[in-house]
């Protein structure tokens, strides 16, 4: 009795080696079912024990197919598909075997019989593959029969995907999950959909997602369809919130342990898989032609865009990657990384470098040891409150930096410098928005000059976007570790939205552009529809299975210094013209004299000695006439800046 209850409700801890001996004693009643089958037509009792006197021989092969194919391994109650093909392929190796071993013996002259009957072999073939099949699937009928009766204290999932990927997952989930669990329907876009069962589990169509899920009283859905488009995906995770269901994705099959789906591999969906969208497809072949066997710099080495670049760098083949930043820490996390992907190369493939981008004697010493080719300057400093408080540091960092590393790229005649700059350039309303837009138009007014002088070797190219999630800093992160300290979640103001791009997005832009400029663009990405920032709480509050109101608390502090409600990606004088990519424009912006840029950044640099933030912001203004400060003390120098080409520009500027 006991064996019984193990066979059907605990098969999994059932001995091995029972498995093994049930099944070889299944071969031998198949085989001799077998000979009885092909002997009961009155032929002479010697071919009748002949052919049973060579059982062991062939429970010996079969035993050793067995335990090769590892058939005493299943755990009877979850038999599949696969299973049963294991069943096959061992039998009809142990078939094949057989006539093997049977034409050797009758090879030779004195062997005037087969030791195996054709016949014999074949009814046995048959035979054992629907004892070993049958029987298993009999104990997983009665295992689901047994356990059905306890289904109500199981909870309820359904899984989105029908195909192979959801059946799995389906199998996985029963088998694994610490708790109970119960598929009560699966949802795929199909014909002939809510007609079709899928292992005695009805098969959806999407659009009864909500009353299915509502009448079945689901709490999770798991997605599990490889082939489902992203604003498929995000529809479907944007419904589940609306009834607070909690919404799971099961990895690319590349991705599985060893091939085989395990179920901490379903993670819950993040905020990230809501503002996710296609992949930028690269013009992989035209980016390889530009750097591959180059030697190339990146600036802000160990920053979010910087590391990503040098990532996706290294499916390229450069001859050096040269990775500055003045960051130790982040410098050493990036060399450890590097050293796991190019262990044997990391020596001599990469060159970390602590340094400052401000330090032109250092630099110069970058430029004149590694003779960089191409340079992707993302070091800067970005935070818009900080730089508010610490305008003397933006104006040395992001336009003195960016000055120094565009004059030593013309001096040791660099290919390409793509520089990374922020849709906060846009009409700025704060410093760190003003001092990336000074940097833009110092190394477009230098990209025209050196046209002008016939000297075409360093081309200059921007990149313009917007916020990058998951970069420090970055409101997810915040509001995540919000959520997780309990709250509130604190939001600047209730209308305020910001464009939103991934990492890697991000850095895929700017290795586009730096392949397809040709000097002076600043190029833009299409972003989609910008987000409201408390939509983005609210959803991230759904997400991490939390009540508003009851749980956590949104406050609104109000907008921080400098702070717009709505960003920008072009000022209203501007216009942008397409690329061969449809998710890349370029930006029409205004031209610039170098001469007069060049003596105002000049004079703009050298007021950082003077610490005096009101001369500096006011220099700032001159240079970029739209920058207007928003809740900030450098409002009041708004009324004082003259437009650009009046006549007393120059005279405030050298004040």
């Amino acid at each position: 009795m006991k064996l019984l209850t193990l066979l059907f409700s605990k098969s999994n801890q059932i001995p091995r080696w029972f498995i093994l001996l049930f099944d070889l004693g299944l071969c031998a009643f198949a085989y001799a079912a077998a000979v009885v089958t092909r002997y009961s037509l009155g032929v002479p009792d010697s071919f009748f024990y002949a052919a049973l006197s060579v059982m062991p021989i062939v429970l010996a092969i079969k035993l050793i197919t067995i335990y090769g194919y590892k058939l005493h391994n299943f755990v009877l109650r979850h038999t599949s598909v696969q299973d049963g093909l294991r069943i096959f392929t061992s039998m009809f190796t142990a078939f094949i075997t057989l006539i093997f071993i049977d034409g050797i013996y009758s090879y030779f002259p004195s062997h005037k019989e087969h030791i195996f009957p054709f016949g014999v072999l074949f009814l046995d073939f048959f035979f054992s593959m629907f004892l070993l099949g049958s029987y298993r699937a009999f104990i997983k009928l009665v295992f689901i029969r047994l356990n059905s009766s306890s289904d109500s204290k199981k909870t309820p999932y359904v899984i989105f995907g029908a195909g192979s990927a959801g059946l799995t997952t389906k199998r996985k989930l029963e088998q694994e999950s610490a708790e109970g669990i119960k598929v009560v329907a699966f949802f795929d876009d199909i014909d002939g959909g809510n007609s079709k069962l899928l292992e005695g589990v009805k098969i959806f169509n999407s659009i009864d997602l909500e009353s299915v899920l509502t009448k079945m009283e689901v709490k999770q859905l798991v997605i599990a369809d490889p082939d489902l488009s992203i604003a498929k995906k995000q529809e479907i995770i944007e419904r589940c919130l609306n009834l607070n269901v909690i919404v799971r994705t099961v990895p690319p099959v590349n991705k599985w342990i060893n091939g085989e789906l395990s179920f901490k591999q379903m993670k819950q969906v993040r905020i990230e898989d809501l503002i996710e969208r296609d992949i930028i497809q690269l013009n992989k072949n035209a980016i390889g032609k530009q750097v591959n066997g180059k030697v190339v710099m990146i600036t802000g080495a160990g920053g979010s865009i910087g590391s990503e670049i040098i990532r996706q760098l290294l499916n390229f083949k450069p001859s050096k990657l040269i990775c500055v930043d003045s960051s130790e820490i982040k410098l050493y996390e990036l060399d450890a990384e590097i050293r796991d992907l190019h262990a044997s190369a990391a020596d001599t493939f990469a060159e970390i470098v602590v340094a400052d981008v401000t330090n032109a004697a250092r630099m110069f010493n970058v430029f004149n040891s590694f003779k960089p080719q191409i340079i992707y300057h993302a070091a800067a400093y970005k935070h818009v409150p900080l730089m508010e408080d610490n305008p003397s540091e933006a104006v040395r960092v992001n336009v003195g930096g960016a000055k120094i590393l565009a004059d030593l790229s013309i001096q040791f005649k660099v290919e390409k410098f793509v520089m990374v700059s922020t849709d906060k350039a846009v009409n700025p309303t704060n410093v760190m928005g003003a001092s990336k837009r000074i940097a833009e138009i110092y190394v477009q007014a230098l990209n025209e000059d050196q046209k002008r002088l016939g000297h075409n070797n360093t081309k200059f190219i921007t990149t313009r976007f917007g916020n990058v999630l998951g970069s420090s800093g970055s409101v997810i992160p915040k509001f995540r570790k919000q959520i997780e300290e309990g709250g509130p979640i604190t939001v600047t103001h209730p209308d305020i939205t910001r464009y939103f791009m991934t990492i890697p997005e991000a850095c895929q832009l700017v290795l586009e552009a730096g392949n397809m400029g040709q000097g002076g663009e600043i190029f833009i990405f299409n972003m989609g529809k910008s987000t409201k920032i408390v939509d983005l709480a609210r959803k991230m509050v759904k997400l991490s299975g939390l009540t508003l109101g009851k749980d956590i608390q949104i406050v609104y502090t109000g907008l921080r210094p400098g702070e717009k409600i709505f960003e920008e990606l072009l000022n209203d004088n501007e216009n942008t013209l397409p690329t061969h990519h449809e998710k890349i424009m370029i930006g029409k912006v205004r031209q610039y004299d170098f001469e007069k840029v060049n003596e105002s950044l000049s004079a703009l640099i050298d007021s950082y000695n003077t610490q005096d933030n009101l001369l500096i912001v006011a220099k700032m203004k001159a240079i970029v006439p739209e920058f207007l400060s928003k809740n900030s003390i450098f409002e009041s120098l708004d009324n004082n800046v003259k437009l650009p080409n009046s006549s007393d520009l120059q005279e405030l500027l050298m004040k």
